[in-house]
């Protein structure tokens, strides 16, 4: 008879059953998953997902608002395409001319486009179309100014540096992207004061040496006006240019995404953390908030203020130009640009080429600011000899260089902003629009010279009051002290 040995360490084996997990306590064991636990399980056992989502949600990010000047781009592109999307349900990108037989009476009878035609028809016969024709209009201009707003943040903050040079160049072509869809969008009504910025489109990029006629007729179909027009601006704001942004975005955002994310001096923050909320659920609640936020901003803005009413401009006559006839702001500087250029025609020796007098103002002035702003990061570390990488913010003050370069670019492309509505202030302050001219062309040279200067030497001082703080003057004043009838004495303060 055998007897059985009392089981030691060595011999005991696992419990072949599951610890319970705490996180079911209170559950009924017999409790089976439901059909969203399964559907989630399936894609988890052959993606892995969970694992990505996990570390995707635990992401910190800064808390600053300038962080979010971004994101409302974003959504602001989104209400772009939403809003879109509902406009080429009904506009008809034609040129072929047809009678207006609308309910505006104005124009009643008379011929103009289908494309302009499709667009009264929006503004006055669909319902909910002059709103989200308006809408969108608003937030194409919000679009644009926020990328501008993001862009100098970027640039006046340093972020552009070593390792992040790749997505400043992707943000520059998400800004003439974004330029691009503007003034296509802006053409497609076929009114006169599109058809006006039109024409002095083509004169532009016909004004280029060499390659301008061939591009021009690239890009409108011959010589201006042509009925393909249209439907080729069309092609390019529908198709093209949101391809491009969409994998643009998509690209920029997975390199911030990739990169450790910037942040400002201060705190614990230092160049290998990142200080703030993680991505759920301070950062997701703060971002669908700012979301809605915007598209309720433009909502109101459509809904209120009327933008672009094509009615009162009439359809586009090639022989009739528009007067005054003013761009959006964002192509308003060079409209800008070619009212303040002289009327200056160089010939190239050699070939014996005259440049035309658009070229310079329209083409080189722009290209050449817009190449110093998407090389600077590379001239920075060049002449810097600065290699590192950065991951903390610079204050503007810190770099003098920078920040007189980026307020004087900024000060050039007020001036011809301005300049671009000249006709209307000499109007508006009772001048002749000769005089206004020449201020504006006067102060195109000296205000930029002058914003440098003054910014540097701001920057300058700012430095050096906080690389010496004890050099700073007292406070004025004297200590006094009651005396015992009622008056005061000075005393000296220990």
């Amino acid at each position: 008879m055998r007897r059985r040995r009392a089981p030691d360490a060595l011999d005991r084996r696992p419990d072949p059953s599951p610890t319970p997990d705490p996180r079911s306590q209170g559950r009924e064991e017999d409790e089976e998953p439901s059909e969203l636990d399964r559907v989630v399980g399936w894609f988890d056992q052959r993606t892995g997902a969970a694992t990505y989502a996990r570390t995707a949600l635990r992401k910190v990010f800064p808390d600053h608002w300038s962080f979010l000047l971004g994101e409302i781009a974003l959504f602001s592109f989104i209400v772009l395409v939403a809003t879109g999307t509902f406009l080429t349900f009904f506009y008809i990108p034609d040129a072929r001319p047809t009678v207006y037989e609308g309910p505006y009476a104005p124009l009643s009878g008379q011929e103009v486009s289908a494309a302009f035609e499709s667009v009264m028809r929006l503004s006055f016969e669909v319902r909910a179309g002059l709103v989200m024709r308006q809408v969108h209009h608003w937030a194409a201009l919000v679009f644009v100014a926020v990328i501008v707003l993001h862009a100098a943040r970027v640039f006046f903050t340093g972020a552009f540096r070593r390792p992040r040079e790749l997505n400043w160049l992707i943000g520059f072509g998400l800004l003439f992207l974004a330029l691009g869809e503007g003034v296509t969008g802006y053409s497609l009504p076929d009114d006169l004061l599109s058809g006006t910025g039109l024409r002095i489109m083509y004169s532009a990029v016909l004004g280029i040496p060499f390659v301008g006629p061939n591009l021009a007729y690239l890009i409108f179909g011959g010589e201006f006006p042509t009925e393909g027009l249209i439907s080729r601006l069309f092609v390019f704001h529908v198709m093209l240019l949101p391809g491009l942004l969409i994998g643009g975005l998509a690209t920029h955002l997975a390199l911030t995404w990739l990169q450790k994310h910037t942040q400002f001096k201060g705190g614990r923050a230092t160049e290998r953390n990142v200080i703030g909320p993680s991505l759920w659920p301070v950062q997701v609640f703060k971002s669908v908030g700012l979301f809605f936020l915007t598209a309720a901003l433009l909502a109101f803005l459509g809904g209120m203020f009327q933008i672009n009413p094509v009615w009162s401009y009439g359809p586009f006559i090639p022989y009739v130009a528009s007067v005054p006839a003013q761009p959006d702001y964002y192509v308003g500087w060079l409209e800008g640009a070619l009212r303040l250029a002289p009327a200056f025609e160089p010939v190239i020796p050699i070939v014996n080429w005259r440049i035309p007098s658009t070229f310079i103002p329209g083409v080189l002035v722009p290209g050449l600011l817009f190449g110093l702003l998407m090389l600077w990061p590379f001239l920075e570390a060049k002449f810097t000899r600065d290699k590192r990488e950065h991951h903390l913010l610079d204050w503007p003050w810190e770099a003098p260089v920078r920040t007189a370069t980026g307020f004087a670019i900024l000060a050039f492309f007020l001036i011809q902003t301005l300049a671009g509505g000249n006709d209307v202030l000499a109007v508006f302050f009772n001048m002749q629009v000769e005089t206004l001219t020449l201020i504006f062309q006067i102060t195109l040279v000296v205000l930029p010279v002058v914003t440098w200067v003054v910014a540097y030497r701001l920057c300058v001082e700012r430095q050096r009051a906080a690389a010496h703080p004890e050099a700073e003057a007292p406070m004025g004043g004297v200590a006094l002290r009651r005396s015992a009838l009622g008056g005061f004495e000075e005393v000296e303060e220990a």
